[in-house]
């Protein structure tokens, strides 16, 4: 069964930084373009990056030049800097685009504030 884990966040204050990690079950993983995503409370759930197999990367808007995604055979990382109060959101990882809806885990929450 395919797992995606997502671990790293917690409470900062604006202005700092975390890094988080989803470990992937299956290396499967490798062939799909992976995406971080987040659901702030009362907000539909929003793809925030992504990354190749190749390693191309995309941001939105709101995060480009703040968040990093990386990854490699077994983990996708996305490290966070600059943190504002709107970043504040439960975090997850998925294919992007979404192939299965079965691949949602618990998410990691991330709080930002002073």
């Amino acid at each position: 069964q395919v797992q995606l884990v997502e671990s790293g966040g917690g409470l900062v204050q604006p202005g700092g930084s975390l890094r988080l990690s989803c470990a992937v079950s299956r290396n499967i993983f490798i062939f799909y373009t992976m995406g971080w995503y987040r659901q702030a409370p009362g907000k539909q759930r929003e793809l925030v990056a992504s990354i190749t197999p190749s390693g191309s990367t995309n941001y939105a808007d709101s995060v480009k030049g703040r968040f990093t995604i990386s990854r490699d055979n077994a983990k996708v990382y996305l490290e966070m800097n600059s943190l504002k109060s709107e970043d504040t959101a439960v975090y997850y990882c998925n294919t992007d685009p979404v192939v299965s809806n079965q691949y949602w885990g618990q998410g990691t929450q991330v709080t930002v504030s002073s």
